[in-house]
C-alpha cells in the first residue's frame, strides 16, 4: 500500500531542483561575484526557496500561482545579483532555469514513485537518494553536453523583451499543461490517476523544455548571422572609405604638386622681400604636408591622413609612429577595418572632453622581435566599465555596441594574433599583436584569404 503523501512531490525537491538550475546557468555566464560571495549567495538563495517552500507546502491551490511567483523572484535575483545581466537577459535566463528545474524535479519523483510501486523497492532515505543523484546527474549531465559550444545568455547580442517574450510563452505554455491535472482533473488533458498525472508533467516539461532549448540556439544561429552580417558591413564600409579617401588625396596631392609651379613661377617674378617670405611659408607648409603621414604602407597613410583630417575638424591631435611596410603582408582591407575601426572609436571617445588639451590620439606600429606591434592610445575621463573585457557602452540601444573593436579582434585573429584593451591613469589603450610569418608565407595568407 504506498502511502497518500507520495503523489504529491515534497516541497524541497523542486527547491533542490530549482537551485542546481540556476547554479548551472550562472556558472555558464561570466559573473561579477567572487567565487566566496558567489557560494554565500548561493547558499542563501537555497535557504530562502528551501524555507519558503516548506512553509507553504500544503497550502490551499488558491495560493499556488503566488506562490509559484514568489519562487521564479527568487530566482530572478539570485542570477541577477550573481551575473549582473541586463534584465531581458536575467528574465530570459530565468525562465531556461525555471523550467529546467520544474523538469528535473518532475523526473526525480516520477523516478522515485515507478521504483516504489512497480519495483517494489523499500520506502527509506538512501533509495530516495540514488534516484536524485540519477535523476540529477542525467538531466543536468544532459544539458550540459547540449549547452558546450552555446554562447551563454550574456552572450547573445538580439537578445531583447522580443525574445523574452517568446521564451515566456513556451515556459507558460508546459507549466500550465504540465500542472493542469492538479487544478482540474476533469478536462481532456488531466487524469485523476497519480502515475498518470506523473507521466504527463514529466513527459510536458520535458517537451517544454526541448522547444525552449530550440528556440534558443535558434536565436544563437540568428544573432551570429546578424553579427556576421553587421561585421562584414562594417568593412566593407571602412574598405570603401579608405577609396573615397584614397582618391581625394590624390586629386590633393596632384593640387599641392602644381601649386610648387606656380610658386616657382611668381618666385622668378617677384623681388618684393615680404612677397617672398610668404612663398617661403607656403612653401614650407608643402613640404610639411609632403612628409606627414609617410609611413612607407600607402593603406595606413591614407587612413591617417583622413582620420588626422577628422580630428582637426573635431579639435582631436593625431600622432603617428609607424613602420608602416610591417604592415605588407596584410591585405588593404585588413588594413584599412582595423586601423580605421580603432581610430574612429578614439576620436568618437576623446572629441567628448571638454579639454582641448587632452584630445590626444596616438598611434604606433612596430617589429618586436617575431611580432607585430599595434598600439592606439588616447586619452578619456571618468570610470571606465568593462564587460566581458569590452568597454561598456553608455547607449540606451547595446545590442549593436562594439562591433568596432569586434571587427579589430576579428581581423587580428584571422592573422593568429590578438588584442588587448587597458585602462589606466587617463590614457585608453588598444594593443594589438600579430606573428610575424616568413615571407613566403605571409603572400600566401595574404593573397589566398582574398581570393
Amino acid at each position: 500500500m504506498i502511502p497518500p503523501d507520495l503523489s504529491h512531490t515534497p516541497g524541497i525537491y523542486y527547491a533542490l531542483a530549482y537551485w542546481l538550475s540556476c547554479t548551472f546557468y550562472i556558472m555558464r555566464n561570466p559573473r561579477r561575484l567572487s567565487k566566496g560571495r558567489l557560494w554565500g549567495v548561493q547558499a542563501a538563495f537555497f535557504l530562502a526557496i528551501a524555507s519558503f517552500m516548506a512553509a507553504t507546502d500544503g497550502a490551499p491551490s488558491i495560493w499556488f500561482t503566488p506562490c509559484v511567483c514568489f519562487y521564479v523572484l527568487l530566482m530572478l535575483l539570485d542570477i541577477r545579483i550573481c551575473c549582473g545581466m541586463d534584465w531581458p537577459r536575467t528574465g530570459y535566463t530565468c525562465i531556461r532555469a525555471f523550467l529546467l528545474g520544474e523538469f528535473a524535479a518532475a523526473l526525480e519523483w516520477q523516478l522515485f514513485y515507478f521504483g516504489l510501486t512497480a519495483l517494489g523497492l523499500p520506502l527509506s532515505m538512501p533509495v530516495n537518494l540514488c534516484f536524485l543523484v540519477l535523476s540529477h546527474g542525467l538531466v543536468f549531465g544532459a544539458m550540459s553536453l547540449l549547452e558546450r559550444g552555446r554562447l551563454p545568455e550574456n552572450e547573445l547580442p538580439g537578445l531583447t523583451w522580443r525574445e523574452f517574450g517568446g521564451a515566456m510563452v513556451i515556459c507558460l505554455s508546459a507549466f500550465v499543461a504540465s500542472n493542469l491535472s492538479y487544478v482540474s482533473q476533469m478536462t481532456p488533458f488531466s487524469s485523476s490517476f497519480t502515475s498518470e498525472i506523473f507521466i504527463i508533467r514529466t513527459l510536458v516539461d520535458l517537451g517544454g523544455l526541448a522547444m525552449l532549448h530550440a528556440h534558443h540556439v535558434q536565436l544563437q544561429e540568428v544573432s551570429t548571422k546578424l553579427e556576421m552580417a553587421y561585421l562584414q558591413n562594417m568593412l566593407q564600409m571602412q574598405y570603401n572609405n579608405y577609396r573615397v579617401s584614397e582618391e581625394s588625396i590624390a586629386l590633393v596631392n596632384q593640387k599641392y604638386h602644381d601649386l610648387k609651379h606656380h610658386i616657382a613661377l611668381l618666385r622668378s617674378q617677384v623681388s618684393s622681400g615680404e612677397k617672398l617670405a610668404y612663398l617661403d611659408r607656403m612653401e614650407e607648409e608643402i613640404r610639411t604636408y609632403e612628409t606627414q603621414n609617410k609611413t612607407g604602407n600607402q593603406v595606413l597613410d591614407t587612413i591617417l591622413t583622413a582620420k588626422s583630417a577628422q580630428g582637426q575638424r573635431e579639435g582631436v591631435s593625431l600622432t603617428c609612429v609607424a613602420d608602416g611596410q610591417a604592415l605588407d603582408f596584410m591585405h588593404p582591407m585588413d588594413v584599412s577595418a582595423l586601423f580605421g575601426n580603432a581610430l574612429d572609436n578614439a576620436i568618437e571617445s576623446v572629441k567628448k572632453l571638454a579639454d582641448p588639451e587632452k584630445r590626444l590620439i596616438h598611434v604606433s606600429v612596430a617589429r618586436q622581435k617575431n611580432f607585430l606591434r599595434i598600439r592606439v592610445e588616447n586619452c578619456y575621463e571618468g570610470e571606465l566599465l568593462f564587460d566581458q573585457g569590452m568597454p561598456a557602452t553608455t547607449k540606451e540601444d547595446g545590442r549593436y555596441h562594439g562591433f568596432g573593436l569586434k571587427s579589430i579582434q576579428s581581423t587580428a585573429a584571422k592573422y593568429d594574433g590578438s588584442m588587448t584593451i587597458a585602462a589606466k591613469d587617463g590614457w585608453f589603450e588598444l594593443r594589438i599583436l600579430i606573428p610575424l610569418a616568413p615571407p613566403e608565407s605571409k603572400e600566401e595568407t595574404a593573397d589566398g584569404d582574398h581570393e
